[in-house]
């Protein structure tokens, strides 16, 4: 494998700049300079991934942890990252190795897409997750791992925050099985000074993978005083639940993090005000994050209201069907489970 991979999703520009359109940064990045993200750097006018197979982080987590709680159930998934995020969230919980330069870590080894499927057949994972940091800024390696999984009957799951480019989500479907986004706030100046991003991408990114049949669950961190007020909260549920009411929303608890450690974690109440806005937005699946509550970890029939997913915590998950309809009254379940 050659030390440096050239990068996909970016073309050629004058006095040997380049454009790059992996991530809605499109970074203009001139010769010799690296983009946004710190792990894609321009050598001559050619633009190389730093990081490509240089895993900084691989385990076996189950499914849930993602989270994802309507794909496969129940299963494990081999994890992996490298270094690099193109976000700067200053409540980042991986910033250690999310929030680095991907050159500095060049002297990790590098590990082939086999290897990595091969890990994932040994270990009987179901799914290959790409997760930990953010898995765009190594979307090359991730599709070349992604479609070697395939062949071998083991699906692909992105943990993202969502800032895909248009271009990256058209390479992500039909490899891609599933993904968790990150819907971190309902306004543009939470993204903008609060995580170096914006917000419009990202809700669009999320309705491209939804059209695209990429299996969509989402994900918002609600941090007191930032974007916990009852607005935003009802915000967030309404575009949701106009992508569909089956959408799954994970509502995580905020904990002191990084460079957020003066504000103190979401108090219960506006996790349960979080849900109860989504319930009346017409979300039909709505988790409470970080709370070891059956009723906000188990899945309901939204029909007959049966218990059909007990969840406590990671542990392996009570399943009361067999197919994605309930069992005593057939309503239609939005589950993967095969």
């Amino acid at each position: 494998m050659a030390d440096l991979h050239e990068a996909s999703f970016y073309s050629k520009a004058a006095d040997g700049a380049v454009d790059c359109f992996l991530c809605n940064h499109r970074c203009h990045i001139p010769d010799g300079k690296l983009g946004f993200c710190r792990v894609r750097r321009n050598r001559g006018g050619t633009l190389y991934s730093l990081v490509y197979g240089r895993l900084i982080s691989n385990a076996v987590d189950p499914i849930e942890k993602k989270p994802l709680y309507h794909f496969l159930p129940g299963t494990g998934s081999f994890s992996i990252a490298t270094p690099g995020c193109n976000f700067r969230c200053r409540f980042c919980q991986n910033y250690s190795i999310s929030q680095t330069s991907g050159e500095r870590l060049a002297g990790l080894a590098q590990v082939a897409p086999e290897r990595v499927v091969e890990a994932a057949r040994r270990t009987k994972t179901a799914t290959i997750a790409y997760t930990y940091t953010e898995p765009t800024i190594f979307m090359e390696y991730a599709l070349d791992c992604a479609a070697l999984a395939h062949e071998q009957g083991i699906r692909n799951v992105f943990v993202t925050n969502g800032f895909e480019s248009p271009e990256a989500v058209e390479a992500m479907t039909g490899l891609i099985d599933a993904a968790n986004v990150d819907l971190k706030a309902f306004t543009d100046e939470f993204y903008r000074t609060m995580c170096g991003g914006r917000l419009q991408p990202v809700l669009d990114a999320i309705g491209a993978m939804s059209r695209a049949g990429i299996h969509i669950e989402v994900t918002t961190l609600v941090v007191p005083g930032l974007n916990d007020s009852e607005d935003e909260l009802r915000g967030i549920a309404g575009f949701l639940a106009g992508i569909s009411p089956d959408t799954v929303w994970h509502v995580s608890r905020f904990h002191p993090q990084y460079k957020e450690t003066a504000r103190p974690p979401t108090p219960i109440e506006t996790m349960e005000l979080a849900a109860r806005l989504g319930r009346e937005a017409g979300l039909r699946y709505v988790y409470l994050g970080n709370l070891p509550t059956a009723r906000g970890q188990n899945t309901y029939c939204p029909g007959c209201g049966k218990p059909l997913i007990e969840r406590r915590g990671y542990a392996r998950p009570a399943m009361h069907l067999t197919e994605p309809r309930c069992p005593a009254c057939g309503h239609a379940i939005p589950v993967v489970l095969t």
